[in-house]
């Protein structure tokens, strides 16, 4: 077997496995199996500023989930997957949730980008950043500014448009009589990157 479709073979069944993870990420999580969840990310998974390893990151995951929710449910969608190299990929994948919060059925729409890594043959999350375009009751469709509406909370803008800078370009710039100049295609495996216009790690403000 020839070094050229090996590679394929391994790339094949990588963009498999992650997309596994990100089934069996709504599933754990869903499931309130906390240990099958953090142990999709690596021993040394950075949980905060102070602290790393699954143990610290699933006490975070514990608290905020007993505080915030009586039931989830996760639905993903659209999974676009790149590879920097044969160990290392990025990943957009589309989420539609559902909340039981006290009194409220509060609906979702967000999307995650990640950061995928294998290390010794397996296939972990690196890092998730989770952008938010909406929530809401499921009686209040989320019309106007400030989407994200949780009980109890002021309502403010998620992150869901921030990464890819188009959103505001497309509305800050009507096109003229014959529109804009078209781009040149994306290279192979630079799709996410030439949306974002820059290969500097993705970072959300903190709400």
């Amino acid at each position: 077997m020839s070094d050229d479709l090996l590679r394929r073979i391994d790339r094949l069944e990588s963009l498999d496995a992650i997309r596994q993870l990100a089934a069996k990420y709504s599933l754990a999580l869903d499931m309130r199996d906390l240990d099958a969840m953090v142990n999709l990310f690596p021993e040394d998974v950075r949980v905060s500023r102070d602290e790393t390893g699954r143990a610290a990151f699933r006490r975070w995951m514990d608290d905020t989930l007993r505080q915030q929710f009586t039931g989830t449910s996760h639905h993903i969608g659209n999974h676009v997957i790149e590879f920097e190299n044969p160990d290392h990929a990025l990943g957009v994948v589309y989420s539609k949730n559902e909340h039981e919060t006290g009194g409220e059925w509060v609906i979702m729409q967000m999307l995650y980008w990640d950061n995928y890594e294998r290390i010794d043959g397996v296939w972990y999350f690196r890092r998730r950043l989770p952008c938010y375009w909406y929530a809401t009751d499921l009686n209040k469709p989320p019309i106007g500014d400030r989407k994200m509406r949780w009980p109890g909370r002021e309502p403010y803008e998620g992150a869901f448009h921030e990464l890819f800078p188009s959103w505001k370009s497309f509305w800050d710039n009507p096109p003229g009589e014959h529109g804009p100049a078209l781009a040149a295609p994306a290279p192979a495996e630079q799709f996410l990157k030439t949306m974002r216009g820059t290969d500097a790690p993705p970072s959300v403000r903190v709400r």
